[in-house]
């Protein structure tokens, strides 16, 4: 998925550390084979090549993946959009880079094949249908599933505490050797706002923003990155959706991401531009927990 991954733990005396290393290596392997759109021969990648008007069906894993994005879209009005990778490897955010900055009729060309309107799901079947020249882009929640699923494994191979991350985004269970919880500071680039620590108590967190890779958020409804987001955080207990509702929260102007944010009761705290300056804002489902 184009990112690393971390795990740490606490683990009795005499623990197989190498065995559970391979299965977390083999579960990782098996998400990436499925919803890489890096790996030309992943499942997503092959749904993004199939004729049009075909079926594809989808593993358990994806098929989790592919419903939670579809409801985040609709209750975000498209703001978290699963299908627009076409636009996502235009702007060169995606496995190659861009040529250039693309033409107003090369976006409108990318935005015209894609849109989550123009899937077709059918979940009892777990199948998905290609409308035509759509492209999947996962990666504003797959990460997120990822995190899930590992932290599920740990629990299975009788793991009850660890932190786990996946390219920025964290899950906590249990508590640190020490008896601390798993603190995590939130990052804030330069010095805009105060640190922010997070302890992950059975709780994960992911961040969407520019402040590493560039403006590369992309509004599914214009098609053009988003320039006012510096960074965007959210706390829940599923980093899949802590991952695709940052991802969301991001795309949206400062009033309507606050409104979505209440909405929904999300644990927010979002670093925004606004005329010229660095603004922060908590919402307040995340200022009930640090209160």
């Amino acid at each position: 998925m184009g990112t690393g991954w971390r795990v740490r733990l606490a683990h009795p005396p005499g623990f197989d550390l190498a065995g559970l290393h391979h299965t977390i290596v083999a579960r990782l392997d098996g998400l990436v084979a499925e919803m890489s759109h890096w790996e030309p021969d992943s499942l997503l990648s092959r749904f993004n090549h199939a004729p049009a008007g075909s079926w594809v069906a989808l593993p358990p894993n994806f098929a989790a993946v592919i419903a939670a994005a579809l409801a985040v879209a609709e209750r975000s009005g498209g703001a978290f959009d699963p299908a627009i990778g076409a636009l996502v490897d235009l702007w060169g955010f995606g496995p190659e880079p861009a040529a250039g900055v693309p033409t107003d009729s090369a976006v409108g060309e990318a935005l015209r094949l894609a849109g989550w309107r123009r899937l077709e799901w059918d979940a009892p079947a777990r199948r998905l249908r290609q409308p035509g020249g759509l492209r999947l882009d996962l990666s504003g929640i797959a990460k997120g599933y990822a995190v899930d699923c590992l932290g599920a494994l740990l629990v299975d191979a009788g793991i009850g505490h660890a932190l786990v991350e996946i390219g920025g985004e964290f899950a906590g269970r249990g508590l640190r050797p020490d008896g601390d919880p798993w603190w995590v500071d939130l990052e804030t680039p330069g010095r805009v706002a105060p640190s922010f620590r997070v302890a992950l108590h059975q709780i994960a967190v992911a961040t969407s923003g520019d402040y590493v890779r560039g403006r590369h958020t992309i509004d599914p409804r214009t098609g053009y990155p988003v320039n006012h987001a510096l960074a965007v955080s959210v706390l829940h207990r599923s980093a899949m959706l802590a991952d695709a509702w940052a991802t969301a929260l991001g795309v949206l102007p400062r009033a309507e991401m606050i409104a979505l944010a209440e909405a929904e009761a999300l644990a927010v705290r979002a670093l925004l531009r606004r005329d010229g300056e660095i603004e922060e804002w908590i919402s307040p489902a995340l200022a009930a927990m640090i209160a």
